[in-house]
C-alpha cells in the first residue's frame, strides 16, 4: 500500500537516501589511509590490500542474496540487517590494529552493500507514483554521492585525527541511519512467498567470489599464473553450473528468464560498462593532482585537496536526480540513460585534454558526474519497468552487482596500463600523462559502448510506480 500523502513520503525518501549515503561512504573510507596501511596494519604492502578486496568481495556475495531475502522476509527489516552489519563491521575496524581484525570489520561493512537496492525497492512498494521516480533517481545516485562527498570528510579526519577516528565516525552515522529507518519507515506488505535458494545462493558466492578475486589480485600474482587463471577457470565452471540449476529450480534466487528478457539484460550490461567508466574517474584523478609538480604534469597536491576536487561530483550527482526522473516521465528512461551516457563520454574526452589545472579536472569530475546522475537514476526506473513487484530487490540488487562487477573489471585494467606507462622520477616508476589520457580514452569509449547499449533498449516507457506492478504477490502475513 502507498504512503497517503507526499509529505509523509519525505522523510522516507530522506532517510532512505541518508542510508545509502553512509553505505557508500564506507567504500572512500580507507582511501586516505592507503599509503599507510601497510604500516599501520604491521603487514606488507599486497596483504594490506585485502582490507580493501573483502570489501569488495563481501558486497558481492551479500547483495543478491540480501536482495533475494528482502523479497521473501521483508525489505525493512533486511535493510535494519544490513546497516546493523555496517555498524558492526566499522566498530570491529575501529578496535582493529591489525590486518585480520580490519579484514573482518571491512568484510562485515561490505555485507551492508545491498541497503541502496533495498531501498529502492522500498520506494516502489512505498511512495505515491508522482515521488517515486525522483526518489529511486536520489537513491540510485547515492552510491556516488557518499562516495565524492566522503573523500574530502575521511583525508580531513584522517589529516586531523587518529586513523580509528573514521571507523568510529562510520559506526556512529550507521548507529544514526538504523534508528531512523526504526522510526520513519515502515515494512512493505509486498513479499514473495516460497523458499530460499540454498544452493542457488551458495554457487553465485562461490563463481562471483572466484571472478572477483582473480580481478582484484591478478596483478599482485601474475595474471598468467596458475592461481589467477585457476580462479577464472573456477568462476566460469561454477557460474555455468549455477544458471543451469537456476533454470532448473522452481524458486530460484535469480530469475534468469527475467534477467534474459531485453530491457533488464541490457540495463544490466549497460551497468557493468558505466561502473567501468565511474572508477575510472576516481582513479586517475586523484593521482594527477596528487603526482609530483616535477613530473610536469602532477599538480602536488595533499588528499583533502583531492577530496575537494571530487565532491562537486557528489553534489552534482544529487542535484541530477530530479532532472533525471523528469526526464523519465516526459522521454523514457531510455532518452535518459542515453543522455546519461553521451554526458559521461564528453566529460572523459575533455579530461584529456584539461588536465593541468585544478579547476579543470573540477570541471571535468563535474561533468561526469553530471552524466552518472542522469544514467543512474534511469537504470532502476528500467529495471522496475520490466521485473514483477515481488522480484524488485532481487533485480534492483543484481543490477548493483553489475556495477560493481565493472568497477573490478576497471581496477584491473586501469591497474595493467598505468604500470605499463610509466616515467621514471628520481629512480621512481610513476604512471606518465599518456598512460592517464588512454585511461580517460578508455572511460569515453565504455560510455559510449554504454549508450549504444542503450540505444537497443525498448522504446519509451513511463517511470513504473506501484499501482502499474505486475500482482505477482501476496501481502505478507501478520
Amino acid at each position: 500500500m502507498a504512503l497517503a500523502t507526499s509529505s509523509r513520503a519525505t522523510p522516507v525518501v530522506a532517510v532512505l537516501a541518508f542510508s545509502g549515503i553512509v553505505v557508500s561512504l564506507m567504500q572512500t573510507l580507507v582511501i586516505p589511509l592507503i599509503p599507510e596501511l601497510p604500516e599501520l596494519l604491521h603487514s606488507s604492502a599486497s596483504d594490506a590490500t585485502w582490507a580493501i578486496t573483502a570489501t569488495l568481495l563481501a558486497a558481492a556475495v551479500a547483495t543478491p542474496t540480501i536482495g533475494r531475502l528482502g523479497d521473501m522476509f521483508g525489505k525493512r527489516r533486511m535493510l535494519l540487517v544490513s546497516l546493523v552489519l555496517l555498524v558492526a563491521g566499522s566498530v570491529v575496524a575501529a578496535l582493529s590494529d591489525s590486518l585480520v581484525p580490519m579484514v573482518v570489520g571491512r568484510a562485515l561493512q561490505g555485507f551492508s552493500s545491498a541497503v541502496i537496492p533495498l531501498g529502492i525497492s522500498i520506494m516502489r512498494d512505498e511512495l505515491p507514483a508522482e515521488r517515486l521516480g525522483s526518489a529511486t533517481a536520489l537513491m540510485s545516485a547515492s552510491l556516488g554521492v557518499g562516495g565524492a562527498l566522503g573523500l574530502p570528510a575521511a583525508a580531513l579526519l584522517a589529516q586531523s585525527a587518529d586513523w580509528h577516528v573514521l571507523f568510529w565516525t562510520a559506526a556512529g552515522l550507521g548507529v544514526i541511519a538504523t534508528a531512523l529507518v526504526l522510526a520513519l519507515v515502515r515494512e512493505s506488505e509486498v513479499r514473495s512467498p516460497g523458499r530460499f535458494d540454498v544452493a542457488g545462493a551458495a554457487g553465485l558466492s562461490v563463481g562471483l567470489l572466484a571472478l572477483l578475486l582473480g580481478i582484484s589480485k591478478g596483478a599482485d600474482w601474475g595474471w598468467g599464473s596458475g592461481r589467477t587463471l585457476g580462479l577464472f577457470a573456477a568462476a566460469v565452471i561454477v557460474l555455468l553450473v549455477w544458471g543451469w540449476w537456476e533454470l532448473r529450480t522452481r524458486q530460484p534466487l535469480v530469475d534468469l528468464r527475467t534477467t534474459a528478457r531485453r530491457q533488464v539484460l541490457l540495463t544490466n550490461i549497460a551497468s557493468v560498462v558505466f561502473g567501468f567508466a565511474l572508477f575510472a574517474m576516481s582513479l586517475v584523478l586523484p593521482q594527477l593532482l596528487q603526482l609530483p609538480t616535477a613530473t610536469g604534469y602532477g599538480l602536488g597536491q595533499e588528499m583533502l585537496t583531492v577530496g575537494l576536487v571530487l565532491a562537486p561530483s557528489g553534489l552534482v550527482m544529487m542535484a541530477m536526480a530530479p532532472l533525471s526522473a523528469r526526464l523519465s516521465r516526459s522521454r523514457g528512461p531510455k532518452v535518459t540513460l542515453m543522455a546519461g551516457a553521451l554526458i559521461v563520454a564528453i566529460g572523459y574526452g575533455l579530461g584529456t585534454v584539461l588536465m593541468s589545472e585544478i579547476w579543470e579536472l573540477v570541471l571535468v569530475s563535474a561533468v561526469i558526474g553530471a552524466g552518472i546522475g542522469l544514467a543512474y537514476g534511469a537504470m532502476p526506473a528500467l529495471i522496475m519497468g520490466a521485473v514483477p513487484v515481488s522480484e524488485t530487490a532481487a533485480a534492483n540488487s543484481l543490477n548493483t552487482l553489475m556495477r560493481s562487477i565493472g568497477t573490478s573489471f576497471a581496477s584491473a585494467v586501469a591497474g595493467v596500463l598505468l604500470s605499463q606507462l610509466t616515467i621514471t622520477l628520481g629512480g621512481v616508476e610513476l604512471p606518465s600523462q599518456n598512460g592517464f589520457r588512454v585511461v580517460l580514452g578508455l572511460g569515453a569509449v565504455a560510455a559510449l559502448v554504454a549508450l549504444a547499449f542503450a540505444a537497443f533498449l525498448p522504446g519509451r516507457r513511463p517511470a513504473p510506480s506501484p499501482a502499474a506492478a505486475e500482482p505477482a504477490t501476496a501481502p505478507a502475513a501478520g
